[in-house]
């Protein structure tokens, strides 16, 4: 269980990290922090399919 917890702590920092980007992009027209934005969101993906593969393994041990 810690480790979803882990892991859903990391989505925390990963959107907070892109909604800072994003607000230099948007408000500020900083073009170099929009490649971030679009960084941050593909490490979104990747922590969310962590979060998808843990859960299904405990839903394994649960069954056995």
């Amino acid at each position: 269980m810690d480790d979803l917890k882990q892991l859903l702590g990391k989505v925390k920092e990963v959107v907070a990290e892109a909604e800072v980007n994003l607000t230099k992009f948007t408000e500020k027209g900083n073009k170099s922090a929009a490649g971030r934005v679009r960084k941050d969101m593909q490490n979104l993906k990747k922590v969310a399919q962590e979060i998808r593969i843990c859960i299904m393994a405990k839903l394994k041990e649960g069954k056995e």
